[in-house]
């Protein structure tokens, strides 16, 4: 019993491990590569359309602080290059911005006018990631007793995910001696 409470500890001491490995281990993307956080010389649409966020990475802003600073705003602020409300400030020169939640997130630069010249950067956060995981293989379902199951027939292809739906037909009636006297 002691061996077996053992094992369990271990065991859920791993999956612990690996799940805080997850959260800290994330990628870190300088924002803009070697060209920084600046109104000049980088298209921070195409730099995010080339990457993948996920939940644990972090973005580093690295800029001239007398002359920038980030702001998270929301999406409609960032629409209208409006400073005036941010959801944060960072106003450092070298900051690390770690992502933490999933979904659309927005940073601008609050100076005047370098945000309308393109010092904006949407991103879309993905749910961390625990690694490759092979995506399960759709399949008939089977009772104990398929042998006299008819087999699933697809029926169609799914709007949502297009992942072909499949429905079982009518189970066989039990065979009892007062079905087979009619």
């Amino acid at each position: 019993m002691a061996l077996i409470k053992s094992n369990v500890f271990f065991t859920s001491l791993l999956i612990l491990v690996a799940l805080f490995g997850v959260a800290v281990g994330g990628t870190v993307h300088n924002v803009g590569d070697s060209g920084g956080w600046t109104m000049m010389g980088v298209n921070y649409e195409a730099w995010a359309s080339s990457r993948t966020f996920q939940v644990g990475d972090s973005l580093v802003f690295n800029y001239n602080k007398d002359y920038h600073n980030v702001n998270e705003v929301t999406h409609d602020d960032f629409e209208l290059c409006e400073p005036s409300k941010p959801l944060t400030r960072y106003e450092t020169g070298f900051d690390t911005i770690t992502l933490t939640k999933p979904g659309l997130q927005h940073f601008i630069c609050g100076f005047p006018g370098h945000c309308d010249v393109g010092q904006k950067l949407q991103i879309h956060v993905l749910p961390a990631s625990l690694g490759p995981v092979a995506a399960p293989v759709p399949g008939p379902v089977r009772s104990p007793s398929s042998s006299s199951s008819p087999s699933p027939s697809p029926m169609a292809v799914s709007p949502v995910n297009n992942a072909p739906q499949y429905q079982m037909g009518p189970s066989p009636a039990p065979h009892n001696a007062a079905s087979s006297s009619s």
